[in-house]
Order: structure tokens, then sequence, then C-alpha cells
């Protein structure tokens, strides 16, 4: 496929266009990224994060480089960024007394564990098709009862229960993909 095609496919959503697209790049970014932070772990988290930039960012792509250029470059700030926090949280720290250093830290850390948990969860929901992100949150952000969800969606109970449970099924494959 021509790259101002999978463009166009990237552009308007098209889901089989990402996975390719991820398929593609995943293995050999994920190298790029290493070679920079030299720990598995971080890798694998910039190498989403990065994947996840690049398909918000790909709508406003202006085709001024190559879509592999685009990516890395994403990837490039990504790994600046871990360092820069690293960083700034190697200074904060070195200013105070060793037994508050480890406190502070393991508050940081989970700090830090929490929302990006929180900003994951938030990128599955806005992956999830309209119905089953609206349902997820009815339910389990606004703490809707299933009958008052199927009022809501116009819906017989059972069908409801069947498409929070879809809605579930899809939240958990999204979310293990990030």
């Amino acid at each position: 496929m021509s790259e101002e095609k999978l463009i166009e496919r990237l552009k308007k959503g098209d889901e089989l266009a990402f996975e390719q697209f991820f398929k593609l790049y995943k293995s050999s970014l994920f190298q790029f990224i290493f070679r920079k932070v030299k720990d598995r772990a971080t890798a694998e988290e910039i190498l989403n994060k990065t994947f996840f930039d690049f398909f918000e960012a790909v709508r406003d792509f202006q085709g001024k480089s190559s879509l592999k250029t685009f990516l890395y470059s994403i990837a490039k700030h990504k790994v600046v960024d871990f360092y820069r926090k690293k960083r700034i949280k190697e200074i904060f720290l070195s200013h105070l007394p060793e037994p508050a250093v480890a406190g502070l830290k393991v508050f940081l850390d989970e700090r830090i564990e929490k929302k990006d948990l929180k900003e994951k969860i938030k990128r599955a929901f806005s992956l999830l098709p309209n119905d089953y992100e609206r349902v997820l949150r009815l339910k389990y952000i606004e703490g809707l009862k299933v009958k008052q969800i199927a009022q809501k969606f116009k819906l017989g109970f059972k069908a409801t229960e069947s498409l929070l449970f879809r809605a579930r099924q899809a939240f958990v494959k999204v979310f293990q993909n990030l």
C-alpha cells in the first residue's frame, strides 16, 4: 500500500490501517527507543505513548516528512521528556535529607503510576466505539444501574447487560494493547 493511501486511511480512523502501521514499525521503533533508554519496561512505556500520540496527531499530518520520520520524531521527543522528568526528579530529591527522599520517592512513584493509569484509561475510552464508551461511563463513572442505562439507551435489560459485557471486553482488549 502506498504511503499516501495509508495516510488517508489513518486519517479516517481505519483500525486495520492503524494495526498494520503498528505492526510495521513496532519492532524497529522499540529498538530505537531501547538504545536511548536502556531499560525494557521504560522503552515499552515510551513506545506505547509514542504510538498513542502518533494516532492522535496523524489527523493533522501535513505530509512534510514521511510517516516514519513523523513517528520517530514523536518517539525522540518522548525520550527527551523521559530524561527531563527523570532529571527534575533527581535534582528535587538531591536537596532533601535521605529519610525524606526514601518516603517521597515511594509517594511520587505511586502518584506517577496513578496518573499514568488514569491517562491510559482515558486513552482506552477514547478508542472505543461511542456506544461502548457511553455505556461504560454511565455504569462506572456516573454509577447508574443497568436498568437506568437501559432507559437511556431505550433498550431492554438483557440487551443492556449484553452491551455492557461487549463494552467491557472491548475496553480490556484496547487497554491491554496500549
